[in-house]
């Protein structure tokens, strides 16, 4: 009788042994769990005011450079890379400015900004391949001299030219029709979508290598507009005046930098032998301009796009494309 008392007692202290030790372990599971979640919410929480403090200083970059694009426009003239919007502006540290506490930085994320301002119509304008529903054979030829220039193949800019052909809207009825424009063909039973930047032209079937090689040359613009002078490099000019060849290509663009061209009786001037007609689709100043600003926040790089239009004393934002990634040079 004692015995199996005492054989009852021992198991009861077992049990409670293995339900006290179950206890424990329920407890220290909800425990690491409500710290994880602490954790994360703590870690989302930082993310957040970090993305939400980047957009705000690269909405506050952007408005700059339309301030400063506003200012040129107030000033008048030509657009040339002599002027203050196409300094770019180097890495500049702005993690003081994000502290709440001026005297105290050292807890501060480390912020820097760099940005650059372009002349979109330094490149070649794809959109003035196409007027209405029909490819005009001027640009087309221009934009064949591009591909030739740098590497790809002619049969690149034919295919261009008939994806943004058969994206464009159908013409009304009545629409007049350009006299050097090519006859309007039947519409594609499957048409493409309208590109809206230079990697959409893949919608097209463009191979990514041909737009790697053409991007640094190409700009695809809402409406036309001609080639700028002060500011194209040798191989767009090469494209944008017939029969120019890249000797002087060249000696145009060295002459501009000690005096920008006034006007395109200046260009013409530099290449005498070349009708006027050659000279006719090309600009001295400009009106699309590109704004590219880079924010590297600790390790995470967010870098935004914009295309903007000058509209007179107005600057409007046309496209704006933002992109977030960890910074290679520090990973």
């Amino acid at each position: 009788m004692i015995e199996r008392n005492c054989q009852r007692m021992r198991s009861q202290r077992g049990a409670a042994l293995l339900t006290a030790m179950i206890i424990v372990a329920l407890v220290a599971t909800l425990a690491g769990a409500m710290v994880w979640q602490q954790w994360r919410a703590i870690q989302v929480e930082a993310a957040e005011r970090a993305r939400t403090q980047s957009a705000w200083i690269l909405a506050g970059a952007l408005d700059w450079a339309r301030l400063i694009l506003r200012e040129d426009a107030r000033n008048g003239g030509v657009d040339h890379l002599g002027e203050p919007w196409a300094v770019p502006l180097a890495e500049a540290r702005l993690s003081t400015f994000l502290a709440a506490d001026k005297d105290n930085t050292d807890d501060a994320p480390d912020a820097f900004l760099s940005g650059a301002i372009t002349d979109a119509l330094s490149r070649y304008n794809v959109a003035n391949v196409v007027s209405g529903n029909r490819i005009d054979p001027v640009e087309l030829a221009a934009l064949q001299r591009l591909c030739e220039t740098v590497g790809v193949s002619a049969d690149v800019a034919t295919r261009i030219a008939a994806g943004l052909r058969d994206a464009a809207p159908p013409q009304p009825a009545g629409a007049p029709a350009s006299a050097a424009s090519a006859p309007e063909p039947a519409p594609a039973a499957d048409p493409p979508l309208m590109p809206r930047s230079v990697r959409q032209l893949a919608w097209l079937g463009i191979d990514p290598e041909s737009l790697r090689l053409l991007e640094p040359y190409i700009v695809l613009l809402p409406e036309k507009a001609w080639v700028n002078v002060n500011t194209a490099p040798r191989e767009v000019l090469v494209a944008a005046i017939p029969n120019l060849d890249l000797a002087t290509a060249e000696r145009i663009v060295q002459a501009r930098q000690r005096s920008p061209m006034k006007s395109t009786a200046d260009v013409q001037a530099l290449a005498p032998s070349l009708p006027s007609s050659a000279f006719e689709r090309l600009a001295v100043g400009s009106s699309f301009f590109e704004v590219r600003g880079r924010l590297r926040l600790g390790d995470v790089v967010l870098e935004q796009r914009s295309l903007v239009q000058r509209r007179g004393l107005d600057v409007v934002v046309l496209q704006r494309d933002r992109v977030s990634a960890r910074d290679q040079a520090g990973s």
